[in-house]
């Protein structure tokens, strides 16, 4: 079965970067549309990201517009999220995930949500 694995995160000051990383493994992520979304405690899990297989078409939540890009290596069989100009509301774990526009897409033969990586954002 697919897996994903999410990687990246961690703690950055207001106004710094990350770059996440969601490595496939157990199948190919070129035939699927792959997403990120984010959760915090006590809240649903939004999406934030979506990018089209292939990577043709990229989608963002209005609340990251500009300061995201999401962009994926078939051969390297990974889908990234760079995210710039980090704000004190953008902590959350990050979980990558098949998507439909911003909405998950699970199928038959994916394993579920990996475990996701966590992004914190303090001065």
């Amino acid at each position: 079965q697919l897996q994903l694995a999410e990687s990246g995160g961690g703690l950055v000051q207001p106004g710094g970067s990350l770059r996440l990383s969601c490595k496939g493994s157990g199948g190919r992520l070129e035939y699927y549309a792959i997403g990120w979304f984010r959760q915090t405690p006590g809240k649903e899990r939004e999406g934030v990201s979506c990018i089209s297989s292939p990577g043709g078409l990229r989608l963002y939540a209005d609340f990251v517009k500009g300061r995201l890009a999401i962009s994926r290596d078939d051969a390297e069989n990974t889908v990234y999220l760079q995210m710039n100009t980090l704000k004190p509301e953008d902590p959350a774990v990050y979980y990558c995930f098949p998507c439909e526009r911003l909405e998950p897409r699970p199928f038959t033969g994916l394993e579920g949500w990996g475990s996701g990586t966590l992004v914190n954002v303090s001065s």
